[in-house]
């Protein structure tokens, strides 16, 4: 075991900054109220955090849109702060990865602003311009994930700019070497600033195809998104053209290139294209690309035993020597306590789902809320903060619903969360009864579930390292085992809200593991009952 890298089979707890912990008082969390819960993190039993941007930044996309790679929005505080963060994490043994937004940047960054000015200036090429068809429509069909078409007019150079995402976020030039060389210096320098790796945002979009070719369009019945909106016109087309183009895959080495100069570090993908799967495969091959790679495959409404299993055997089949990491929550989607959990079993069930995503292959990201069981929360439309929302209501609400505050106790003021009067987002009134506060003192809660479960994972090599394989899925379960230097464990998740008996193809060995949540025993002919919302490991 001490010779694997320490990302592999890792669990990474995403933090949304903005919404974790408000130091300040000013309603939005930040750099410093982050040092202050790294011990409850820790705690979790987690091996590192992921932040998502605290960088400089007009906050149209709430981070995701960088005016400056190398500033931290004073919003969130200041590298004195931020160097406070990394010394307690390294005290605490806590890797730090930290967002990467390479593929646009803010239309308020210094290389747009003079970009956008003439066709003649030194970052004229930086971003991908294009001039307007003879009726002075955009140069493509390509749309934006957001709505709407990917195409903006600038008066100044008389010509289109490309932005998958807001029209605010303009999409860089990759095809411009100078580009990727400036960008990889803004990764090198938070590399010699000492962080542990990276969550490279949107990274299959950094190329477009150079002819700006048309997107075929989808048929009705293929319409179906992944982490975006199925009522999003977006979906109505193949995007073969404006992302994961083959040059993609040479960036990726270089980055691999620069990360191999820096021992110990890691570079996790979100990848979202049209074969996620396939692409994940691509972008992890080979001891020269991406560490790992996820996608939005597991971030969907469907959470089924069988879907589970198609799922996770459709990339195995596709990965050769690469490493997959998994999600089933994220600052993007609905909380999964409400995608895939029922109302009346929520919490139990939250409770299998957490050991369930740490059980697969792979390394894995959970995000801030999902060792609390939390819910999606429900968003008054004149409280809304999301474009993306804003835009598509009321079919789609956007992605606020997963981004309210964390309820810390639930005899203070928003929940412990901040002391200000307007916190940017409401704290759910339906938070309160999840809070640390309260579930800290109950041994049966979700937090302790997740946190006994995942102290217990890290004592074993075949759920950390070993291969899997499944052996059965229907409606009611999903059982699979995982195999590491001649030790397997079987794995029995039950999804119904009745007890199982599951006969095992093998003999067992040893009894069930017992950790307070999982409730299973062996029957005298052999077979496993398992509880409801349960899920059981047998070592054979």
């Amino acid at each position: 075991m001490e010779n694997q890298p320490w990302w592999r089979g890792a669990v990474i707890y995403q933090i949304y900054p903005r919404s974790f912990m408000d130091a300040n008082h000013d309603g939005i969390g930040d750099l410093a109220g982050i040092v202050q819960k790294l011990p409850y993190v820790k705690k979790l039993g987690v091996d590192a955090i992921w932040i998502s941007p605290f960088f400089k930044s007009p906050m149209k996309d709430f981070g995701y849109d960088i005016s400056d790679y190398r500033e931290i929005d004073p919003m969130f505080g200041t590298m004195e702060d931020f160097d406070q963060l990394m010394a307690k994490a390294k005290g605490l043994d806590l890797k730090v990865i930290i967002d990467q937004v390479l593929s646009h940047t803010s239309d308020q960054h210094a290389w747009f602003i003079e970009s956008r000015q003439d066709k003649t200036n030194a970052k004229a090429d930086w971003y991908v311009w294009a001039d307007a068809n003879e009726d002075g429509t955009p140069p493509n069909n390509w749309l934006s994930i957001f709505g709407g078409g990917a195409w903006q007019w600038e008066p100044r150079r008389q010509q289109y700019y490309l932005h998958n995402f807001l029209t605010s976020q303009p999409d860089l030039n990759f095809h411009n070497e100078d580009v990727r060389k400036a960008v990889l210096e803004n990764v090198k320098f938070w590399l010699d600033h000492g962080v542990d790796g990276f969550r490279l945002d949107a990274i299959n979009f950094c190329f477009h195809d150079k002819l700006l070719r048309d997107n075929p369009a989808k048929a009705v019945e293929d319409r179906q998104g992944r982490g975006f909106s199925e009522d999003n016109p977006y979906a109505f087309q193949y995007h073969y053209f404006n992302n994961t183009q083959p040059e993609n895959i040479v960036f990726m080495e270089e980055i691999r290139a620069l990360m191999d100069q820096y021992p110990n570090v890691v570079t996790l993908g979100e990848i979202s294209s049209e074969d996620s799967l396939q692409t994940m495969a691509e972008y992890t091959q080979g001891d020269k690309r991406l560490h790992m790679a996820y996608s939005f495959e597991l971030l969907t409404p469907e959470g089924d035993p069988s879907y589970i299993r198609s799922t996770v055997e459709a990339l195995e089949d596709k990965l050769s020597d690469g490493w997959p990491c998994w999600a089933i929550g994220n600052h993007d989607v609905t909380r999964v306590a409400s995608r895939w959990a029922d109302k009346a079993h929520s919490p139990v069930q939250s409770k299998m789902f957490n050991a369930l995503l740490a059980s697969l292959r792979g390394s894995v990201c959970s995000y801030q809320g999902e060792e609390l069981g939390l819910t999606e929360a429900d968003i008054a439309f004149e409280d809304l903060q999301d474009p993306y929302g804003i835009t598509f209501w009321p079919t789609f609400k956007g992605r606020d619903g997963c981004r309210t505050p964390m309820p810390w106790d639930d005899k203070q003021v928003n929940a412990g969360f901040s002391e200000s009067t307007t916190p940017w987002l409401p704290v759910s009134s339906s938070h309160f009864e999840n809070a640390v506060s309260l579930q800290e003192q109950s041994e049966s809660s979700v937090l302790q579930a997740y946190r006994t479960f995942l102290h217990w994972r890290k004592t074993q090599s075949c759920l950390l390292y070993g291969d899997i394989e499944f052996v059965e899925s229907n409606d009611e379960q999903l059982v699979f085992t995982r195999t590491y230097q001649q030790k397997t464990i079987m794995v029995i998740a039950n999804f119904t809200p009745q007890e199982i008996n599951y006969q095992p193809l093998v003999k067992v060995i040893k009894a069930m593991f017992g950790h307070g949540f999982i409730e299973a025993k062996i029957n005298d002919e052999g077979s496993v009952c398992v509880a409801p919302f349960q899920i059981a490991f047998l070592a054979i």
